[in-house]
């Protein structure tokens, strides 16, 4: 009894697509990032020709872990890797409001997508660049800052 209707809706959602578009092939995909870390420099603003300028910015995220078999967490048994991320923003007031508002050392929450991309470096060579491209940034309060 339930299965029927959930069918029905499965089908016609698939009929509108297949409407839409009948040659290709429609399938939803993700591609979405949250990161919680703090920023490892202050932005700069940078614009190429004829495009869009855009802020940018590292964000340090932390992994711990414990090491050993001692059930007890003491100094010794804890390790920790951090990873920096890029950050890109190119929507414009996101963009404004990261530039002058995020500062080297911020506690901050980042929302977007991975892009990987390329390009050429100073020499000529071509690197590849992972780039975070955000689409929300919510500014988080330091707690060892408030007490200081």
């Amino acid at each position: 009894m339930f299965r029927r209707p959930v069918l029905q809706v499965f089908h016609k959602f698939v009929r509108h697509e297949s409407e839409v578009a009948s040659s290709l092939v429609l399938e939803r995909s993700l591609n979405r990032v949250q990161l919680l870390g703090r920023v490892g420099q202050d932005p700069v603003m940078r614009q190429v020709e004829g495009k869009n300028p855009v802020t940018i910015f590292s964000l340090a995220t932390n992994e711990m872990w414990k090491s050993g078999d001692n059930e007890a967490y003491q100094m010794g048994d804890v390790s920790q890797k951090t990873t920096w991320h890029r950050i890109s923003v190119f929507r414009p007031g996101l963009r404004d409001v990261a530039y002058q508002y995020v500062k080297k050392g911020s506690r901050i929450y980042v929302e977007g997508k991975v892009d990987y991309g390329e390009y050429m470096d100073k020499n000529n060579v071509r690197r590849q660049a992972t780039t975070i491209i955000a689409d929300n940034i919510i500014f988080l309060s330091d707690q060892t800052k408030e007490k200081a």
